[in-house]
């Protein structure tokens, strides 16, 4: 019995936290390692963003501090994602480890 492929990877819900990523059929783990890549540089620009709205919003150059406050809300939440990705993947690797052959 095959089990069919997924064939694509939404963001959380739609909201656009992680960007759509095409999964290749690949069986060397390259398709997880570059939606990894993909997540963790997502991840670093939202970071980014926020910090420059941050900075923006302490100077007195933000007009709307609402637009920092979900820049970092989205940051915290993306970042806390791949985190809980990381951990189950290191978890799963765990798992692996202590099998007998």
């Amino acid at each position: 019995m095959s089990i069919p492929a997924i064939g694509s990877v939404q963001g959380v819900a739609g909201t656009g936290y992680l960007p759509s990523v095409q999964v290749a059929p690949a069986t060397d783990g390259s398709g997880f390692a570059s939606s990894l890549a993909s997540a963790v540089d997502n991840v670093q620009q939202l970071q980014s963003t926020s910090n420059d709205l941050a900075v923006k919003a302490v100077t007195g150059n933000l007009d709307d501090i609402h637009t920092a406050t979900l820049a970092a809300t989205r940051a915290q939440v993306t970042l806390e994602l791949v985190a809980a990705i990381r951990n189950k993947g290191v978890d799963g690797f765990n798992e692996i480890m202590r099998m007998q052959a």
